[in-house]
């Protein structure tokens, strides 16, 4: 199935970059909000905030032709959904919200239309009770700032046709985003790993160890610098699985079983397995491509250093 008219049901913030991206990916998107002239409204908002995009390189310089063609705004809910192949539900981080509108989305739209949430945390099952064939019925995570985020998760609930899944991973990557099937969990992936670096964060500056400042420039110049290339198992094993290890053990003594070794990291440790420099870790990366890949990651931390020297700080921010 290829999808070619869409239906982004909510067309505040997110909906509405979700929808950008959609449209300018060639897609027919139809938005759908509270009213009929709130919908106008973020029709509007989405076509001139495309034009200063382009105007400073962030879109495409055709963006506002494509956007103008593309991008059509409808009376109702139920109007948005008519005769669409599938639906991007986007509204308030609410069940209650989510209940009313995934109820009259799946009431409205054809049985075999597609229905995507894109609730941060909220299982995905649990949603599925909202919707009329649920097996239709995924969630489809985007990161905020839709339109420069690369991320999507793709969640199934236990319903969930295995063939939407499909199509809805190659619509991701045609409109050029990356996306990752992972389980339906509260948080997900991104969040959950997300809100414990944040927890963390916060527990830092109660103990008085650092200001909210001086956390901002530890992550963002060490491991948050690192984590824009590459994803955590991949900086461990280049880094040595060893001295993670070694690590957890000076963690525990002062921040007990929080903070010890995971049983998989010292199950690969004791067996020999250090990572890149020894045996596997995490990931099975061939040896015989460690010089080519530690060479890359040392040119794309330089090229990530100029790219920030280049942009200067955040305005506001410490830096």
């Amino acid at each position: 199935m290829t999808i070619k008219k869409v239906a982004v049901v909510g067309s505040g913030y997110m909906g509405g970059g979700i929808a950008q991206v959609l449209a300018l990916g060639g897609a027919q998107v139809v938005l759908g909000d509270v009213s009929g002239s709130v919908a106008e409204e973020n029709l509007e908002r989405l076509l001139k905030q495309g034009k200063a995009f382009a105007e400073a390189g962030l879109f495409p310089e055709d963006a506002y032709a494509r956007l103008s063609a593309n991008l059509t705004a409808a009376a109702s809910i139920e109007e948005a959904v008519e005769g669409v192949e599938y639906v991007t539900e986007a509204v308030f981080e609410s069940l209650d919200v989510k209940r009313d509108v995934l109820g009259r989305v799946s009431a409205a739209a054809s049985a075999e239309t597609i229905i995507g949430t894109n609730t941060s945390a909220i299982p995905i099952g649990e949603l599925a009770k909202f919707v009329s064939h649920p097996e239709r019925f995924l969630g489809v995570h985007w990161m905020n700032p839709a339109p420069f985020i690369p991320s999507v998760e793709l969640i199934a609930s236990e319903h969930t046709l295995p063939a939407h899944v499909d199509t809805l991973e190659a619509l991701i990557r045609a409109v050029g985003k990356v996306p990752a099937r992972v389980a339906d969990t509260p948080g997900f992936v991104a969040n959950r790993l997300q809100f414990a670096l944040y927890k963390e964060a916060v527990m830092v500056v109660e103990e008085g160890l650092a200001t909210p400042e001086q956390v901002d420039l530890v992550v963002s110049n060490a491991f948050g610098f690192r984590l824009a290339l590459f994803g955590p198992f991949a900086i461990g094993d280049m880094a040595g699985l060893d001295v993670y290890a070694s690590s957890y053990k000076t963690l525990a003594g002062t921040y007990g079983d929080r903070l010890a070794a995971p049983k998989a990291l010292q199950d690969l440790v004791d067996a020999g397995n250090y990572g890149l420099k020894a045996g596997h870790g995490f990931l099975d990366i061939d040896p015989e491509k460690r010089a080519e890949l530690l060479a890359y990651r040392d040119k794309a931390y330089a090229a990530l250093s100029k790219l920030r020297a280049e942009l200067g700080p955040a305005p506001g921010l410490v830096s």
